[in-house]
């Protein structure tokens, strides 16, 4: 038996993850399909998507992979649409996939400039569009959008990610009040320093690490999983009157 919460009302949510097949994004689904929620996730990496489908699917598990650039938005939402003609409409929708690329803001281009916001926030309210009608015909339900501490703490060398990630509050915010009459719940999940295997690849030294954990309460480094607990607590109906939040999870930072 484990430690951790089940959620009855997640069994046979339909469910619908953005960036799904790594990182923070396949601890999600693994977490709600162990939940016995009905879950469709989108990537753009299609090997990694579809072995992690494949390996639920084999378990049990109600898991359905399309392979989708969320920059492209009319495909992105022919694939929650094609999610709901599988699963129902969607009930919870996780608005995880971001990219961090490093950049120098002297060199941005305009260009560069609306790809990134497009890769880290105009998905987001997409999706949103394409799952409310829905959603709100099926009795409401929870959006979780991503942000980031990276705006709050000032991180270096990623200024488009962090006005994007900023944004996301805002786009919560306002999102939680336009679709609250429908008992849509809109709602910001803001992780800390996670250690990924993307991160420790490209950008996090044993240096780091360390510098990390001094600037935490808690000791010990954020893992995807503590993020995916706290989003199967704000798609459940124990969140059900929770709205127009943020919650940080990030071990209690201190930038100082």
């Amino acid at each position: 038996m484990t430690r951790f919460a089940r959620y009855p009302s997640l069994k046979d949510r339909p469910v619908v993850i953005s960036g799904g097949a790594s990182g923070i994004g396949e601890s999600l689904v693994r977490h709600f399909a162990d939940q016995g929620a009905r879950v469709g996730f989108v990537d753009i990496a299609e090997a990694a998507g579809a072995a992690l489908a494949a390996e639920l699917t084999a378990a049990g598990r109600a898991v359905r992979f399309t392979r989708c650039d969320v920059t492209d938005i009319e495909a992105y939402q022919a694939a929650i649409a094609g999610f709901a003609a599988a699963h129902g409409a969607a009930r919870v929708l996780i608005n995880n996939a971001a990219h961090d690329q490093r950049h120098n803001w002297a060199e941005v281009t305009p260009a560069y400039w609306d790809e990134r916001l497009a890769v880290n926030l105009k998905h987001a309210f997409f999706a949103m569009q394409a799952v409310a009608p829905g959603m709100a015909a099926a009795g409401g339900g929870s959006i979780i959008n991503f942000g980031s501490i990276s705006w709050m703490i000032m991180s270096p060398s990623i200024p488009l990610y962090e006005t994007a990630k900023a944004a996301v509050h805002g786009l919560t915010r306002s999102m939680a009040r336009e679709l609250g009459r429908s008992a849509i719940r809109v709602n910001s999940l803001v992780p800390g320093a996670v250690v990924t295997p993307r991160q420790l690849d490209l950008w996090l030294k044993p240096e780091d690490l360390k510098d990390i954990e001094a600037h935490q309460a808690l000791s010990g480094h954020l893992t995807p999983d503590d993020c995916a607990r706290m989003a199967l607590f704000l798609a459940a109906d124990d969140s059900a009157m929770i709205s127009g939040q943020h919650f940080l999870v990030d071990a209690g930072w201190a930038n100082s």
